[in-house]
């Protein structure tokens, strides 16, 4: 197994005989980025020195240029895969596949000169994300405990255009997410016809540029600097805000808040404070979304990502005793 598929303890996922994922290691000389998030970049920059290619789609590459600045991936060896497109590394094949995460992740599927095809799942969301056969599967465990059974996905969009509807009655509504997170919200907000301006400050602003540039539809948006903005948000003006989570101790204290997050399993919407509410929108599988990807799969042995957060201990232990496949956590 060690020689097919492993997770080091830096992090980084082995796939076959030449690929690492989500992180540097200095015995891989293909690197592959699956989606721009802080714990699937790790090593970046010692990937961009010293392996010889650097792969990821061409969303991942506009949303790193965005949040870490374009001069960062200017190297020669960086390389932009389409989904289902082929990359023949020595004797191994490559091809990343949508997911269902934020913009521009992937599924990595190496496929060796025998045959044997191996695939990390990255970070993903059923039902959106299509499901790879394969000999060994490699994948996250966020919610990998079997408590973490969500009852309610079909109604949590539902839930969180009601409240911000409620919410518009009185004036500005500020919602509080991660970068990819928040413009979700902007889609579903927007599709759902909700016709009142979105304020966004500049990062947000230029990530949601590049979310367009690759087809989410967002409506239109100011940015919070401008002085249109500025007026509506001070005079209680109807409007959306859309902030980073790390700005909640900083805006809109007076006006409703939501906050948008993956860790609520008992109900859809939670009321914290008097004007503060929780929507449960994750962008990740729960436990029975993660068993089902298994199950479909079809491996002969699974590997449980334990070096991100989750519960991928608990994850393996299920997969042995209700699927009967051979399952470990790695690195242990």
């Amino acid at each position: 197994m060690s020689l097919k598929a492993s997770i080091t303890m830096k992090g980084a996922v082995l796939l076959g005989k030449h690929v690492a994922c989500d992180a540097f290691d200095e015995t891989r000389q293909l690197r592959v980025v699956t989606h721009a998030h802080y714990d699937h970049t790790l090593g970046l920059q010692q990937s961009l020195k010293k392996s010889e290619v650097v792969v990821m789609t061409p969303a991942t590459k506009d949303l790193i240029d965005v949040l870490r600045g374009p001069s960062v991936l200017m190297t020669r060896n960086v390389k932009t895969l389409k989904y289902k497109e082929d990359f023949m590394y020595k004797d191994e094949r490559l091809r990343l596949y949508y997911v269902d995460h934020i913009l521009g992740a992937a599924q990595v599927l190496v496929e060796d000169a025998e045959g044997m095809r191996i695939v990390y799942t990255s970070d993903f969301r059923m039902p959106g994300t299509p499901i790879i056969e394969t000999d060994v599967l490699l994948m996250e465990a966020t919610y990998g405990n079997p408590t973490h059974v969500r009852p309610f996905e079909e109604t949590i969009e539902d839930f969180l255009i009601s409240l911000v509807e409620q919410g518009l009655k009185e004036g500005p509504v500020y919602v509080f997410g991660y970068h990819g997170k928040l413009q979700e919200v902007m889609q579903i907000l927007n599709n759902a016809r909700v016709e009142v301006p979105f304020i966004v400050p500049e990062k947000v602003y230029h990530v949601s540029k590049v979310c367009e540039k690759h087809g989410m539809r967002l409506g239109e948006y100011l940015l919070s600097s401008e002085e249109d903005a500025q007026v509506m948000l001070h005079k209680s003006i109807p409007c959306v805000a859309f902030y980073h989570m790390v700005s909640q101790r900083y805006v809109g204290k007076d006006a409703l808040r939501i906050r948008v997050s993956g860790w609520e399993f008992g109900i859809p919407c939670r009321q914290i404070a008097e004007n503060e509410y929780i929507i449960a929108l994750s962008d990740h599988s729960d436990f029975n979304g993660l068993l089902q990807y298994v199950k479909e799969s079809k491996p002969k042995l699974v590997v449980t990502d334990n070096y991100r957060i989750g519960d991928a201990i608990a994850l393996a232990r299920e997969i042995e005793k209700r699927l009967s496949i051979p399952a470990k956590p790695l690195p242990s």
